[in-house]
């Protein structure tokens, strides 16, 4: 394993303090030859008014909010980074948000660990798309990647959008900093990147879906190699409660094009159920894993 400077001053500073910490494992799927793990980076906590839309109905919301015991005023939600083992390959889906985005992230490190992995036993890293909670923890405390023996993929449309030096000042002003921050990530990852289109085989057992409208190029992406399969969405569905009850309202505040978003919504959501596939997803409650019921006019999300 290699010592790199964030190991050695971590390891340093911390002593034997690692050995308390959990194991953050928090969900499993058995597909027969290879299993789907959920690994915690942490969670978010997002006002609710990023999360709540002004479009959306209020009498109809306040109903889904009691239903969930919600709250209108700010939202906490998890980051569920997916971890795909078959043979020697440990795929990571995404990379968190490292040290530089909000408190309560960038944990991937640490939860690793507590499994007995290190970031140098990770063989690649798949993009869902490049928002700072998935691709922010890339670069570690000194600017070195994080996995250093990692191939990296991201869909075509994403890299090409956020690597464009015109999406600064494309950007509304509140996601200035998020472009900024995606371009110096994709810049370090410029040498060893492996850029795919939607139904790509990106490696053996993992087909890109093209989700957009959350991100301009989002990617979720069908995961197994026989009738097990399920599907690791990234934020194509963002949240547990509007997204499913409501997948046709839209949301200004997370998604860049929220009509297109919606859309993606609707059409994922059918696929799942008519497919009856496992869902992953990386805001999802209690690990992220579980499946899609169809209720009436909408859909409910039940871990398993």
């Amino acid at each position: 394993m290699t010592i790199n400077r964030r190991k050695f001053l971590k390891n340093s500073a911390l002593g034997t303090l690692s050995l308390a910490i959990p194991s953050l494992t928090l969900s499993q799927i058995d597909l027969g030859s290879a299993t789907i793990s959920t690994i915690s980076d942490g969670t978010i906590t997002l006002p609710g008014s990023l999360s709540f839309d002004t479009s959306m109905p209020s009498s109809e919301l306040e109903v889904i909010l009691k239903d969930f015991d919600l709250s209108k005023d700010e939202l906490t939600r998890e980051c569920n980074l997916t971890l795909y083992e078959s043979g020697t390959k440990k795929v990571l889906f995404d990379a968190g948000a490292g040290v530089d985005f909000l408190s309560g992230m960038g944990n991937i490190v640490e939860s690793l660990e507590a499994i007995d992995l290190s970031t140098d036993d990770i063989t690649d890293v798949v993009f869902t798309h490049a928002h700072p909670d998935h691709i922010w923890g890339v670069l570690d405390d000194f600017d070195d990647l994080t996995f250093q023996n990692a191939n990296y993929h991201m869909g075509r449309t994403e890299w090409e959008y956020w690597f464009d030096p015109e999406t600064v000042n494309k950007v509304r002003e509140d996601r200035i900093a998020m472009a900024v921050g995606a371009k110096r990530r994709l810049e370090a990852l410029e040498g060893n990147i492996n850029l795919f289109d939607n139904n790509d085989e990106i490696t053996d057992g993992i087909k890109a879906l093209l989700t957009p409208g959350h991100s301009p190029g989002h990617m979720s992406f069908e995961v197994g190699k026989s009738t097990q399969k399920a599907l690791v969405i990234g934020d194509a569905l963002n949240n547990h409660h509007v997204a499913f009850r409501k997948p046709e309202w839209t949301s200004a505040g997370l998604d860049q094009d929220p009509n297109l978003a919606a859309d993606t919504r609707k059409k994922i959501l059918e696929k799942i159920v008519l497919e009856q596939l496992k869902v992953v997803g990386f805001h999802l409650p209690n690990g992220g894993i579980g499946h899609v019921e169809k209720i009436g006019a909408g859909y409910n999300f039940v871990n398993s």
